[in-house]
Order: structure tokens, then C-alpha cells, then sequence
């Protein structure tokens, strides 16, 4: 649609496995992203699981609204194929380790030659620099890294991955990095001068659970520099969630048919909640602090608020959040996620016969719409001759030779 966000903006892709989902982004919004594979393709279709109908789940989410082309970057032609294709683009991406492209006589300064207005964004695991820059690496190793992730011990003595975390890193990573890859087009067009910018999904990782280190960091100081919170009589919490385990205002409570997530940290929150349950009592006894007062370590008052929640189912518990000011949240899964009506009323899942299987669309709101559905993630070469006509205006008897001179592979 010509109307897109990003509608005329062009991206030229070349990635191994999950840092390709950087353009995801992009393609969401309108982008035409062309995702330049070897002849042998990007092993990314057949990569963790599920796998569906003969092609994973990865690809299909990460390469969605997408073309494909292939090129033989081995060869003088592909590579000058290559460069044409840049020549009429705005982001060249490398998703993989850096300088990768550069040994093919596509490095930053090469194509810059071609366009000076490109921006090259490179999205590796530990980046450029540093000891662990040529370390092969993907998956959780970025938040193992980054300390988000330990190891756990199963009942036999093995050391384990834990069950139940997200990916980080690989999913952040991307993310930030799309940011800055937008911010280096806007520069580019305003001022004809594109840059070459780097990113690693383990500095991403770290980024992402910034709060934690950087207390961390704070503790360091001496304790009459950096204290606790006030209302817990300025002593120091252990940084992040570990610090919520004596919470008691702030806390998952049992419901009658599953838990809720109760956040009555500030005073006034507190106040609604014992109204509307008729327990004007529990609030005069411990009124608290005006913000951030968790009622740490109360179990009398915990008891009698587990004894509370216990009454009423967990719909139950949302709707009183609504109608008397109180924060409640449901504690769903990634199995029952899709049956929240929140989740109903704003997400919802992209069709099978679209994209492949159902998957979750990039949660931006337009005028009020959802953006379009994409187009299913692409085999591999499926749009080299569309690409080789429309973009390079190439005719079919050019692409042919092209083809049969092994540019293409």
C-alpha cells in the first residue's frame, strides 16, 4: 500500500537466522525489504520449532512481508547486482557477524561509494569490538551474558536452561535497532549523508534489564549515598523483582480460579481497594505511605489479604479494579494469552492463509487502524525476477542471461 508509514523506503537485507526480524519491523510498517540470500538460502526455515507444514515458525514471523531474491555474491556479476540494488535504497542491513559484507567488496566504504546517502546497520551477537566480537554465538547466550538468565538444577542434578523465560537479547536487539536505523534515514534525507552504525543483540540484552544493573551499580556506593525507599525506612531492596518477594500492597494473590497481580503501592490505590471491599478497618490500621509502600514483610496484613482474594473469581477481580480505581492484572501464558478480551480487542493474530500460521502483529495503531496484514514470508528466490524487473528495470531477456551466467547462483 502506498500509504504506509514507511511507504518509499527501501531496505536492502542481508541476515542469518533471527537478526533478520531488525527489517521485520520495517516490512510491518510498508517497507519494501528484499532479502538477498545465496543460492543455498538462509537456513533459518528449518531452525528451532514448531515447524509448519516443512518451514519453522522463525521464518515465518521473522522474513513476513518480505521479498526474496538470490544472488551468487561469489561472482563479479552478483556483486554488481548487489550494488545496483543498493544504489536505489535506503538501509543496507547486515545481520550477521560484522564484516561479513565487507569481505565481499560490500563493506560500508564500498557502497557508500554508491549511494552516500545509505545508511549500513550491522546486528551481531556481541558486536564489533571488544574480546568477544568473533565468539560464534544466538539464542539465550545474550542473556545468559547479560545476567537475566541463570541456570537452574533439575531433581536428578543436571544443570539446566530455566523453563518459562523469553528471549531477550534476540528480540531487543532487533528492536533497539530498528530505532536507530530510522533515526540514521531521517539524518540521511535531511542532510544527503547516510553513516555506517552498529549494534549487538548482548549490549541490547543488558540495556533491556537496565534497572537491575545499574542498581547494582548504585549499591556499590556507600549506604549513606544510596539507600532504600522511604517508606521502607530507607534500608536497601535487592535490585529488581528480587526486591518485590517481601511486597505485600504489591503481590500475586491467590483468586478463586487463578491468581491476580494486586498493586496498591501507592496510598490512594490502597484507600480504594478497602472501600470497595468494605474494609475500611485494614486502612486505618496501616494506612502506609503516600507512594511506593509495599507493606513490606506485613504478614498479618497479607494473610488477611490472601483470606480477601480468595473470594472472587479473577474476572471478578478486574472488573472491581475498574470500578473502584484499584490496579489488578491477570497473570496469563503464552498458551492463553489469545483468550484475554484485551488481548481479543487489540492484538489478535494474523491469519493462517495470510502469513503461514497465526502470528502476532506489530502492535501500532494508525488513525485508530491496525496496520495491513503482510504478505507470507517468502521462499527462497521467490522474487528475484520481480525484483530483477521492477527495481533495476531489467527485461526478461536480460534476467535470463543473468541467470544463466550464474549471477543468481
Amino acid at each position: 500500500m502506498s500509504d504506509q508509514l514507511l511507504s518509499g523506503v527501501r531496505v536492502i537485507e542481508s541476515s542469518l537466522l533471527g537478526p533478520g526480524h531488525v527489517a521485520t519491523f520495517f516490512a510491518d510498517m510498508g517497507a519494501d525489504v528484499i532479502k538477498v540470500e545465496s543460492p543455498a538460502g538462509d537456513y533459518i526455515r528449518q531452525m528451532t520449532w514448531p515447524i509448519i507444514e516443512g518451514v519453522s515458525l522463525l521464518h515465518l514471523h521473522t522474513h513476513r512481508g518480505k521479498r526474496s531474491i538470490t544472488l551468487d555474491l561469489k561472482t563479479e556479476r552478483g556483486v554488481e547486482l548487489y550494488k545496483e540494488l543498493v544504489a536505489t535504497a535506503d538501509v543496507v542491513v547486515e545481520a550477521m557477524r560484522p564484516g561479513a559484507l565487507a569481505k565481499l567488496g560490500l563493506g560500508y566504504e564500498d557502497l557508500k561509494a554508491v549511494n552516500p546517502k545509505i545508511v549500513f546497520a550491522t546486528l551481531s551477537g556481541y558486536g564489533a569490538t571488544g574480546p568477544y566480537k568473533d565468539m560464534p554465538s544466538h539464542g539465550i547466550a545474550y542473556d545468559t551474558w547479560s545476567g537475566i538468565v541463570q541456570p537452574v538444577v533439575d531433581d536428578e542434578g543436571f544443570t539446566r536452561i530455566p523453563p518459562n523465560m523469553p528471549n531477550v537479547g534476540i528480540n531487543v536487539g532487533p528492536m533497539l535497532g530498528a530505532v536507530a536505523i530510522l533515526a540514521g534515514v531521517i539524518k540521511a534525507r535531511e542532510t544527503g549523508e547516510g553513516c555506517q552504525m552498529e549494534m549487538a543483540q548482548s549490549d541490547a540484552a543488558a540495556y533491556m534489564d537496565w534497572y537491575r544493573i545499574e542498581s547494582e551499580r548504585a549499591y556499590l556506593r556507600p549506604e549513606d549515598e544510596v539507600t532504600g525507599n522511604p517508606a521502607d525506612n530507607y534500608e536497601r531492596r535487592p535490585a529488581g523483582l528480587a526486591g518485590m518477594w517481601e511486597g505485600v500492597r504489591y503481590q500475586a494473590y491467590e483468586a478463586s480460579d487463578g491468581h491476580v497481580l494486586f498493586m496498591a503501592s501507592e496510598q490512594a490505590f490502597w484507600k480504594n481497594f478497602c472501600d470497595g471491599v468494605g474494609r475500611p478497618d485494614l486502612f486505618e490500621t496501616w494506612p502506609g505511605s503516600k507512594y511506593a509502600d509495599h507493606a513490606r514483610g506485613n504478614t498479618e496484613l497479607q494473610a488477611e489479604l490472601r483470606d480477601i482474594f480468595r473470594t472472587r473469581t479473577c474476572t471478578e477481580w478486574l472488573a472491581f479494579g475498574d470500578e473502584f480505581n484499584t490496579p489488578i492484572a491477570p497473570f496469563n501464558t503464552p498458551a492463553n494469552i489469545g483468550d484475554d478480551p484485551q488481548f481479543q480487542a487489540r492484538m489478535g493474530f494474523y491469519p493462517i492463509d495470510a502469513v503461514g500460521c497465526e502470528q502476532l502483529p506489530l502492535p501500532v495503531f494508525v488513525d485508530g487502524d491496525p496496520l495491513p496484514v503482510p504478505t507470507m514470508a517468502p521462499t527462497v528466490g521467490e522474487h528475484t525476477d520481480d525484483v530483477m524487473a521492477d527495481v533495476l528495470g531489467l527485461d526478461a531477456t536480460r534476467i535470463t542471461e543473468l541467470r544463466e551466467g550464474g549471477a543468481f547462483g
